[in-house]
């Protein structure tokens, strides 16, 4: 036989997919570990599409997680994210995926990792990339994750059990705080001599942010007209590189890794059509975001960069405070994508210095598949 099958499953959570496996299934090298994730999702794969493997061929459809027991006193799991390139044989564990955060919890309990109580189960999550507390309230029926539910999510179609996540002092997840450089905006220079403003804040994961009246831009904008307005994606990835360096992510802007920092677009509430068609307002939302993930323009937003620009707009002085709609003790932020809206809750204080207590969000999640995923033999045999 020249496929070794690896137990796994497949699972939808928020507007992300990715195959989830137990940390004892797999090697304890993360040499192996990532070449099976790059074999698994198809990857790398010149034309983008991953057809030989289990990924979508964009950034939100290739991606691995490994679930463990718990190395942290206040949690009952470990979970460690893997975002998985899909042209290039590239792993980054370098943060975390707040979509897939919110199908860690089902699949605790679909796993029985830990018991479950009909109605509310509470799972607490251990995010490893991030060494962050992760609350996950899980409704749950005859001990089993429940999946049908009213909650219709931005990006997804239908809708389902609504799951409530609580990040705990998400600031500082992987940069030195809140506010990494210690300023609320900070001036780069380009490789063309300009000068431009961005905001760097880092909650849940570290986005940088620039307003879209600097590029040139009025509102949200659809993610092809992003990837296709001439110079403007090497623009965002000359700032998301020099923002890197200032963040201390990366000595120098050419060492800096894909994944982190995100680099999104910061534009003031205007009417916009989203993907799926849906008409909204300029008082539908609070703050519109186009997000860059992993050299794309994403045609969602991320969860963690949602939180962040939540957390964001209710930090005065920042590029998305000052894009913002709403008031400055806002406890809820709508933030605009373009397939439509997401509302994060955040609770920020400022006593001496900023800091974020904790950002909520809900989101659904399901089982699409278990069993066993295959990957070449010879990754068995190292």
């Amino acid at each position: 036989m020249n496929q070794y099958f690896i137990p796994a499953s497949f699972y939808r959570g928020g507007s992300s997919k990715g195959l989830f496996f137990h940390a004892k299934d797999l090697p304890a090298e993360i040499e192996r570990q990532d070449e099976i994730f790059l074999a698994a999702m198809g990857s790398p794969d010149p034309n983008g599409r991953q057809l030989d493997g289990m990924g979508g061929g964009v950034s939100s459809l290739s991606k691995a997680v490994i679930i463990g027991p718990s190395t942290h006193p206040d949690a009952d799991i470990d979970y460690t994210f893997a975002q998985v390139a899909v042209d290039k044989a590239v792993v980054d564990r370098g943060a975390n995926c707040g979509n897939l955060s919110s199908a860690v919890g089902p699949f605790a309990i679909e796993e029985g990792l830990i018991s479950a109580t009909d109605g509310i189960t509470s799972v607490r999550i251990h995010q490893v990339n991030t060494r962050k507390i992760i609350h996950a309230q899980v409704p749950v029926r005859h001990g089993k994750p429940l999946v049908e539910g009213e909650l219709a999510i931005a990006g997804v179609s239908g809708s389902g059990a609504r799951i409530r996540l609580d990040f705990k002092s998400p600031g500082g997840s992987i940069t030195s705080g809140l506010l990494p450089t210690g300023n609320v905006v900070d001036q780069i220079v380009m490789d063309n001599g300009r000068k431009l403003s961005i905001s760097m804040i880092d909650a849940s994961n570290p986005v940088a942010f620039v307003a879209a009246e600097d590029l040139n831009l009025q509102g949200l904008r659809h993610p092809d007209e992003i990837e296709t307005l001439p110079g403007l994606m090497a623009t965002l990835d000359d700032i998301r590189r020099k923002a890197a360096v200032l963040m201390g992510l990366a000595n120098t802007p050419g060492t800096a890794g894909l994944a982190n920092p995100k680099i999104a677009i910061a534009s003031r509430p205007n009417a916009f059509v989203a993907l799926d068609s849906s008409a909204f307002n300029k008082n539908d939302y609070d703050i519109g975001i186009n997000m860059l993930s992993m050299e794309r323009a994403h045609k969602a937003i991320t969860l963690t960069g949602a939180m962040c620009a939540g957390v964001a707009s209710l930090i005065k002085g920042t590029i998305p405070h000052a894009m913002s709609s709403s008031t400055p003790n806002t406890a809820e932020i709508r933030v605009g994508n373009p397939s439509g809206v997401v509302g994060v809750s955040a609770k920020v204080d400022q006593v001496d210095g900023w800091s974020v207590d904790y950002a909520s969000v809900f989101r659904t999640a399901r089982c699409l598949m278990k069993g066993s995923v295959a990957v070449p033999a010879r990754l068995a045999d190292q």
